[in-house]
């Protein structure tokens, strides 16, 4: 399928250099390329430790989603530059891009939100979902209080181990990867920003619009409030759930087994027999 056709997402104004758009080969699958979607403050190259085996079931690209791409970045001037409309209207560029016709997107966090949103408002570009510990509805939170934390942080990181002494081991890793040399690669304030539009409003009715069959994996120890990931399963009949007791809200690596073993279960599902 020509992906340009039969979208109206809006002509690209960047190459793919600029975001990191990379192509990491894999199998042409029945169900199109996988796009992997980082959470808030990660990266694409976050997704390392996945796309050996993701390759059985797909070319396999990742990409930085804006404001994730590196230091120095300024303030948008127009605050709709950080919407969640705005990363999907990227996220559906990156798909135009690639070319390949629809496809799995898989994301944690804030790229699980940006996934499903994309399924929402581009139902033909999406043949599947996984969306890892994000909830619909986050309204009266706020990421005000991040400031103190947010201010401990050194303007560089000297080492993974110390980066891993202040967010533990698996966080840190995570942070160190994403990283240039350790020094943060955006803003602290455009991400608080970023969240903090999740406390203003719900995204149930973009939930409600998914089509696509969905993997939701929720974390034992969740960021998402009480019971809404289950929830998302209930009123979805295309949507499955599974909760992973004693991981944290990174369970593609804090749990990789049972992740891995969740994601090719679906995806073999999804395959033609």
């Amino acid at each position: 399928m020509d992906v340009t056709s039969s979208t109206t997402a809006p002509a690209p104004e960047k190459s793919c250099a600029d975001i990191g758009l990379l192509d990491h080969g894999g199998d042409d699958g029945p169900l199109g390329p996988i796009v992997l979607l980082h959470g808030l403050m990660g990266r694409g190259r976050t997704w390392r430790r996945q796309i050996p085996w993701l390759r059985r079931y797909g070319r396999v690209f990742t990409f930085d989603a804006a404001f994730h791409t590196g230091a120095g970045v300024d303030y948008p001037d127009d605050p709709r530059e950080l919407s969640t409309e705005r990363f999907v209207a990227d996220v559906a560029e990156i798909l135009t891009w690639i070319d390949l016709g629809p496809a799995v997107l898989i994301g944690h966090s804030m790229g699980g939100l940006h996934a499903w949103c994309t399924a929402a408002a581009y139902p033909e570009m999406v043949t599947a979902l996984v969306v890892e510990d994000m909830a619909p509805d986050f309204r009266g939170q706020t990421t005000r209080s991040w400031t103190p934390w947010f201010n401990s942080w050194p303007d560089r990181f000297a080492s993974l181990g110390a980066a891993e002494q202040m967010f533990g081991p698996v966080a840190g890793r995570y942070f160190y990867e994403a990283f240039d040399d350790g020094a943060l690669h955006g803003s602290l304030d455009i991400w608080a920003d970023i969240a903090e539009e999740w406390g203003g409003r719900h995204f149930w009715d973009e939930w409600a619009a998914v089509v696509a069959p969905t993997l939701v994996i929720e974390a034992g120890y969740s960021v998402a409030p009480p019971g809404q990931m289950a929830r998302m399963c209930s009123t979805n009949p295309n949507a499955r759930y599974l909760k992973v007791p004693g991981a944290g809200h990174l369970v593609h690596d804090d749990a990789p087994e049972v992740y891995r073993g969740a994601i090719e279960a679906f995806l073999s599902m999804r395959e033609p027999h």
